[in-house]
């Protein structure tokens, strides 16, 4: 009779265990996803293969963990990692010929499918230039550059060409 009671009672008390532990799991911070991601080109929609996805957890507080994964893309610019946890994910994207992609996503599903739309790199913006068409501090019609200051060196102007008599 004593012994009943005590498996009874050790019984009732892995019930309770066991329905705690389900409970918390719903907002457990170690559940993970199986993540998939599809790299493509902006301008077509085509895969990128080769692609470096680089996956950083990032805390509460908006900083990036020291630990860090990275996947390449196969030939249809698809990668997938099982286990990414839940929580803020920062994903950064680099390929040959292509502007680096970086940017924070929620993980909050088992299953989850990210797709990154990879630009082709613009030009270089210039401080030294009237983005109106024009060059700041000279004239329009040299064809010699000089540094706004005035100091430094400039590039000498060609004489034009001699004329056939």
């Amino acid at each position: 009779m004593r012994l009943s009671r005590s498996v009874s009672a050790v019984v009732v008390v892995l019930l309770v265990a066991t329905s705690f532990v389900l409970a918390k799991s719903k907002d457990d911070p170690t559940q993970v996803s199986s993540t998939d991601f599809v790299v493509l080109k902006d301008d077509s929609g085509k895969p990128v293969r080769n692609a470096a996805v680089i996956l950083h957890p990032v805390s509460k507080n908006g900083k990036q963990g020291k630990a860090g994964f990275e996947l390449k893309t196969d030939a249809d610019g698809k990668t997938h990692f099982d286990g990414v946890p839940y929580g803020l994910l920062r994903v950064q994207v680099i390929a040959h010929g292509y502007q680096t992609f970086g940017d924070d996503f929620q993980i909050n599903q088992q299953e989850q499918q990210i797709t990154i739309r990879l630009k082709t790199p613009q030009g270089q913006y210039s401080i030294y230039e009237n983005h109106d068409g024009g060059q700041v501090g000279g004239s329009s019609s040299g064809s010699g550059t000089s540094t706004p200051s005035g100091s430094g060196t400039s590039t000498p102007q060609q004489a034009p060409p001699p004329q056939k008599q």
